[in-house]
């Protein structure tokens, strides 16, 4: 580990130093076959000896760009891009001289996270991901294009990665995460526009490793740092390290928006993770300098943890992060969870919710249903209470199965399984054993299987109408 960690810093110091003795040089992010974002002031951006004069053409532009790089080697141009479309080609030249062909424009998301985003279509060991090989048959598409960041730790931020783009193939996408490619490929379908997908996960991580250090050093004084002192001892959870590694070196790239599975690592820790995710959310926001992009993200999924700990409580971070970071979208998956593994093999739907979010919110939409019932507001009468749900415009919906999953409380804290029933556009609850209800909760346990819908099929996320700590 000290080898690799040393490794990446005489990498970063060599970036920086062109200056010094080298030629010109591009990020690995900026090659032959990528997708650039439609209709954006772009980035291109590499290093060389300071002082030295970039020439940039693209073949969509009459005109070249100029620049020449600053003291440190570093250089930078806007390329504005027209609608989708291609292939174009790139020439930046300078004492070298690059040819960049088979360019496409259109729309670029980064898909990041931990195990569940990083499993590829072959799965894991014993855990399979549903309809992988009718994505594998259907791999060729020149209108998809790949890049996947390789797993770098690092204790400071990195300026270049490992990856290199490519052209949608069987073997590729059989090795690619398999909810990034099926958002991509959906999103390709119905906009019929050529889609750039940069795949940037780590499995096994919480997240505090995917923020920046000044970040954490000036929200979360409780996290400790130290270990980016002591290189030897550093490992993928160490905070900041996947950031620095992974995440640093494409900040340049223009992108449409991200998405992001993540949270099983931190479901210990609910209270915390809320404010992670909504800080984390903003500094990369603040540090990509592209304003509110969208972020869409994947609640995480039910399964048997160990039961001194109740993961609905991360679900419920997961679910306030709605609230608490603006231009954000979840994907539910209570419906589809497995009690014997943590990786689900559902992900056709995981992928395709994830996208839902992005046509209905990011490319205008606006009559895709794109989010299941979201509990509103209870009403007791009696014995009964009622429950309202936004996202539910046209009723809710068990799909003629029973409604499992609710339990309900009296002043007294002590919760009863309860029958619910759907009656109108809301939901009622009841249970002989509370004449007088306080609270309701649904699914809230480790693992549960959800069965409360609306009419677009979408689940709701599990829910408690109280904010007692247990």
């Amino acid at each position: 580990m000290m080898n690799k960690i040393l490794l990446t810093a005489i990498i970063y110091l060599v970036c920086i130093s062109f200056s010094d003795a080298s030629d010109l040089k591009l990020p690995s992010v900026l090659g032959s076959n990528m997708v650039l974002q439609q209709q954006s002031k772009t980035n291109l951006w590499g290093w060389a000896k300071a002082g030295t004069p970039v020439t940039v053409h693209v073949s969509w532009l009459k005109k070249p760009a100029k620049t020449t790089t600053d003291s440190n080697g570093k250089w930078k141009l806007f390329i504005h891009t027209p609608v989708a479309g291609g292939p174009y080609q790139i020439k930046i030249s300078s004492d070298t001289t690059y040819n960049l062909k088979n360019i496409m424009i259109g729309e670029v998301w980064v898909c990041s996270g931990q195990s569940n985003m990083q499993m590829p279509f072959h799965g894991y060991n014993s855990q399979p991901v549903l309809m992988s090989n009718d994505y594998i048959s259907h791999g060729n598409n020149n209108n998809i294009r790949l890049f996947t960041v390789k797993k770098e730790l690092s204790v400071i931020p990195s300026d270049n990665c490992e990856g290199s783009w490519s052209v949608s193939n069987p073997h590729d996408v059989g090795n690619f995460s398999a909810v990034a490619y099926i958002f991509g490929n959906y999103l390709q379908e119905v906009l019929n526009v050529p889609v750039g997908l940069m795949h940037v996960s780590f499995g096994g991580t919480p997240i505090e490793s995917w923020i920046d250090e000044s970040t954490i050093k000036s929200e979360f004084k409780e996290i400790d740092l130290s270990l980016l002192n002591r290189p030897t001892e550093v490992k993928q959870s160490t905070p900041t390290v996947l950031f620095n590694g992974m995440i640093h070196p494409i900040l340049n790239y223009t992108i449409r928006g991200i998405i992001w599975y993540q949270g099983e690592a931190n479901r210990t820790r609910a209270d915390q993770y809320s404010k992670l995710f909504t800080a984390m959310i903003g500094s990369w926001r603040e540090l990509w300098n592209q304003g509110e992009f969208p972020f869409y993200y994947v609640q995480i999924a039910p399964y048997k943890y160990d039961t001194l700990v109740n993961s609905a409580f991360l679900r419920e971070a997961q679910l306030k992060t709605l609230k608490t970071a603006p231009g954000t979208g979840m994907a539910v998956t209570l419906d589809i969870g497995e009690k014997e593994s943590i990786h689900p093999s559902e992900k056709v739907l995981v992928g395709k919710r994830l996208a839902y979010n992005a046509l209905a919110n990011t490319y205008g939409m606006k009559e895709l249903p794109y989010s299941g019932p979201v509990f509103k507001e209870m009403i007791i009468t009696g014995n009964i209470a009622i429950l309202k749900f936004d996202f539910s415009r046209y009723g809710l919906s068990s799909f003629q199965k029973k409604i499992e999953g609710f339990t309900i409380a009296g002043a007294d804290r002590k919760f009863f399984t309860a029958q619910a029933t759907i009656k109108g556009g809301d939901l009622v609850v009841i249970s002989d054993q509370v004449p007088l209800p306080v609270a309701v909760r649904y699914c809230w346990e480790n693992f549960a299987v959800g069965t409360l819908f609306n009419t677009a099929g979408l689940p709701a996320s599990s829910f408690r109408t109280d904010n007692w700590d247990k």
